[in-house]
């Protein structure tokens, strides 16, 4: 583990190209970002393959130079679904053919809030990641849930994967 600066990161394709340089062999490596205890998120990048990402707060991230490269893609892979056609006219035959109560629909609306560019409030991305270290999906969602210290949830997140110490060297 060590700290890398990432003024010279503008794409994710430049994050995970630092990673893969830190990595022996085809290891996989991750990489944890805070900022200032807004938010926090956590790449994998397994060799090759594209990278994995989860972000604590998808909307906090977004208001962050180097958090909106994490977000624009992960809303851009959200985006990209093959069935997201398909939903909208299944969504748009079920308004037509249903009666929804007025108070029903503003309960339904403010369930998902979003933030600057349409990212959602809360954790984004893949909360599996690191399942197979022994983080739980549950786990690192309960890390990211309000009234989370992102810098705490981190802290966690180390310890559970057994770099705590590590992680507290860099700091």
């Amino acid at each position: 583990m060590s700290e890398t600066e990432l003024d010279d990161v503008e794409t994710l394709a430049d994050l995970a190209d630092l990673a893969r340089e830190a990595a022996q062999d085809d290891d996989t490596v991750l990489v944890f970002i805070e900022q200032e205890d807004a938010w926090f998120a956590v790449l994998r990048v397994d060799g090759e393959e594209d990278p994995r990402i989860f972000v604590s707060d998808g909307a906090a991230a977004a208001r962050s130079s180097y958090g909106s490269i994490l977000t624009d893609e992960l809303v851009d892979r959200v985006g990209d679904g093959d069935f997201d056609d398909f939903d909208s006219l299944v969504s748009e035959l079920e308004d037509e053919d249903a009666e929804t109560d007025e108070s029903d629909q503003d309960e339904e609306d403010a369930g998902t809030a979003v933030g600057p560019g349409g990212v959602p409030v809360g954790p984004l991305g893949d909360s599996d990641l690191l399942t197979e270290f022994g983080l739980a999906s549950p786990d690192l969602l309960d890390l990211s849930g309000e009234g989370a210290v992102p810098g705490d949830a981190l802290a966690e997140i180390a310890e559970a994967l057994g770099c705590g110490e590590v992680l507290e060297a860099v700091r």
